[in-house]
């Protein structure tokens, strides 16, 4: 259930690991505060193995690259996955340039990531390196790219979480769908970004990673409308939001969650590599 990873969240305070982009350092480092997480943001070559040995889960966001950024995400990447500790991929704005798809299939083939997060066309880049991408923001709905992100999860054998009016969690040919949020949220800067955040948080917590994504996003969603409702733009909404994800409770979750399948999760054996 969601409340139960929120309280084991809350009472162990997992360490996520954020090698992440200059923008929303501070944005996702305060959400998972604010969940009940430890964030720690480190990206010099010389500290991001240690560090992330130290963690239980791993997010490696590329919205701000760099030759030497692209290095130490490998050496994260690589390291955790020795030490077995779940990795989230945010392949921010994926698709507007070459460097940042050739990265983020590079990252992919080679940590092999528990799950990969982003919008509709961040995803269906990793597919179709043709595809433009507007800057970081979405051209498409999730559900024009189903077939992408069931193929993508095929490839690279992982969750492919893809948030928009209504966020699909895929896992081979199993599908979550969550109907909460709200559309203040795309008005301000990093709320992606911190769904990856969160999801890591998740994950530290929950071992079925399909599990463990979708409960981030319902719980995303939920914020969403619940710090819509109090704010009156974006300003306002951003305190709203790290509020509530401080002060949400168990009836919160029942009383407005919106979501359709998590079926249990199927053993099968893929290879990786897109």
């Amino acid at each position: 259930m969601i409340w139960q990873d929120i309280l084991k969240i809350r009472t162990t305070s997992p360490l996520v690991h954020n090698i992440t982009n200059y923008v929303v350092m501070n944005t996702t480092a305060n959400a998972l505060l604010a969940i009940g997480a430890s964030p720690v943001m480190a990206h010099a070559i010389e500290e991001v193995e240690e560090m992330t040995g130290l963690a239980q889960a791993l997010v490696i966001n590329i919205g701000t690259l760099s030759s030497t950024w692209v290095e130490a995400m490998l050496n994260a990447g690589k390291e955790a996955r020795r030490r077995k500790i779940p990795i989230v991929l945010d392949p921010v704005g994926c698709g507007a340039t070459q460097f940042r798809t050739q990265t983020a299939q590079k990252l992919i083939n080679e940590i092999r990531p528990t799950v990969i997060r982003g919008n509709a066309s961040e995803i269906k880049s990793l597919i179709d390196s043709v595809q433009a991408t507007k800057g970081v923001d979405s051209m498409h709905h999730p559900d024009e790219v189903f077939d992408d992100a069931r193929s993508l999860s095929l490839l690279a054998d992982c969750v492919v979480s893809v948030s928009g009016p209504v966020d699909l969690i895929v896992k081979w040919d199993e599908v979550v769908r969550i109907e909460n949020g709200h559309p203040m949220m795309t008005k301000v800067t990093g709320i992606g970004c911190t769904s990856s955040a969160i999801t890591a948080a998740f994950l530290a917590v929950n071992s079925s990673p399909i599990k463990a994504a979708a409960h981030a996003m319902a719980v995303m969603g939920i914020a969403g409308e619940f710090a819509a409702r109090k704010s009156i733009g974006p300003g306002s909404f951003q305190v709203n939001f790290l509020d509530f994800l401080y002060c949400m409770h168990e009836t919160d979750i029942l009383q407005n969650l919106k979501m359709q399948g998590l079926p249990p999760d199927k053993p099968r054996d893929q290879k990786v590599g897109i």
